[in-house]
């Protein structure tokens, strides 16, 4: 191994050292050029970046407040004005025409053709005014006395049966009030039938769907019709409770088969009753239950023309007679004592008389738009509970539309059914408009996104 030579190990040691002076001057030349170029003090770069740091700041959060804008506006609350107003009109309609229909019979009565125009006009701005303050509700709160209305309504309509009750028209179904007021309690029924029958689906669930479902919520609805029938004799309002509950049903059933199903079987049993009462008829023409002469003179009208079926017969006489476009308003001739009670569930006569086939498809598309809103509100509404409230109306006032027309154009026999909005009467104008209230507040619920 050869001796390291101390003078070269020095020579090399201060090269070194020269070049790590020469790498510091040349980096410091450097960084002073860069500065100069960009003409930025190095205190200065800090600031700069604190500035633009701020301004980074200041736009995230004009961003965030512009989101927090945009969801404010996409959640903005509903409420169905569209609803609001064909409900005024459809109002605003059945005056008139309540007023041309009655005019003629309420002078004779009553000495005032203005007598049931008046006391109608009365009740419809109690049910708006009823109609207004039940939307301002939460509907949630009737899920908390579901059972409680279920039994009110059941315990209203047993009254019926007590001194309270009062006979009108051969027909025990109303309560008597002080004032001379009435009150039909198988109206509340119905709402209330919607209301329980809504909420027990709900808190079934998919236990629902199974047989042991079926027949519970069946049972609710055959309890309800039930008692329609038994204490207030009232069929068809019966058989409307009983459809609202199997409609509310199929709508939370996800197979449609067994409805489908059922549908068949009542339609062929109804098909052989109606043939079966054909072939009887000679022998049921001297019964005396009411219901029964009915169906007779619905399969015979000709052969009962001076009895049970005139109303009938004068009816459609009225719907032929007016053409599409109608005589005018105010020009019926078969409101002339004609046809009796011409201002109740028969008013659609007259209309079809004055107004023509015109007017009648006017009606129709009116309901029709009512029923679009409630489907609407039905599909949109927050939770499954608002969604059944809205289709059980929906049901009800399709169901009652339904019935009346086929009533007064002969597919089945009288029962007495009104028209929805239309027709004269007290406590179905205003549960009708309490109905709507429901349904108006469930869409003030309804949240829209664009």
């Amino acid at each position: 191994m050869q001796p390291v030579n101390p003078q070269r190990a020095e020579r090399a040691e201060r090269r070194t050292q020269r070049g790590q002076k020469n790498y510091r001057e040349a980096y410091e030349r450097e960084l002073e050029y860069r500065r100069a170029v960009s003409r930025t003090p190095a205190p200065q770069n800090r600031s700069g970046q604190r500035s633009r740091s701020r301004q980074q700041e200041s736009s995230l959060s004009a961003i965030i407040q512009q989101m927090r804008k945009k969801k404010k506006k996409e959640g903005t609350k509903y409420f169905d004005y569209d609803l609001l107003l064909v409900i005024i009109f459809l109002m605003c309609f059945g005056l008139i025409m309540l007023y041309s229909t009655s005019a003629y019979t309420a002078q004779v009565e009553n000495g005032n053709d203005m007598f049931y125009f008046t006391k109608q006009a009365i009740i419809g701005a109690v049910g708006i005014l009823i109609m207004l303050a039940v939307s301002k509700i939460d509907y949630h709160i009737y899920a908390a006395f579901h059972t409680e209305i279920f039994l009110v309504a059941m315990v209203l309509m047993a009254l019926v049966k007590t001194p309270l009750g009062m006979e009108l028209n051969g027909a025990r179904r109303w309560i008597q009030l002080p004032g001379n007021m009435s009150f039909q309690p198988a109206e509340v029924t119905k709402i209330a039938v919607i209301l329980f029958i809504s909420y027990k689906l709900c808190e079934y669930g998919k236990k629902a769907y199974g047989i042991r479902g079926w027949l519970k919520i069946g049972a609710y609805g055959v309890v309800a019709a039930g008692g329609v029938f038994v204490l207030t004799d009232n069929l068809s309002t019966a058989i409307i409770v009983m459809a609202i509950t199997v409609l509310l049903l199929f709508l939370v059933h996800p197979k449609t088969k067994r409805f489908v199903v059922f549908a068949c079987v009542v339609l062929v049993l109804a098909v052989i009753v109606v043939v079966y009462l054909k072939i009887q008829i000679s022998d049921m023409a001297t019964s005396t239950d009411f219901r029964m002469r009915r169906i007779i003179a619905w399969l015979n009208p000709e052969a009962n023309s001076d009895k049970d079926s005139y109303q009938f017969l004068q009816g459609l006489y009225a719907i032929g007679s007016g053409g599409f476009f109608g005589k005018g308003l105010g020009n019926s001739t078969q409101k002339l004592s004609a046809i009796p009670e011409a201002q109740n569930d028969m008013i659609l006569t007259v209309i079809c008389e004055e107004l023509g086939v015109f007017g009648a498809i006017l009606i129709l598309c009116l309901f029709g738009f009512m029923l679009y809103r409630l489907m609407f509100i039905a599909r949109n509404a927050p939770d499954l509970y608002g969604s059944l409230i809205a289709a059980g109306i929906f049901s009800h006032i399709a169901l009652q539309v339904i019935l009346n027309i086929a009533v007064v154009t002969g597919l089945i026999p009288t029962t007495g059914v009104t028209l929805p909005f239309i027709s004269y009467g007290g406590t179905a104008v205003v549960f009708l408009l309490a109905e709507m209230g429901i349904a108006l507040g469930i869409s003030s619920k309804i949240e829209l996104k664009d």
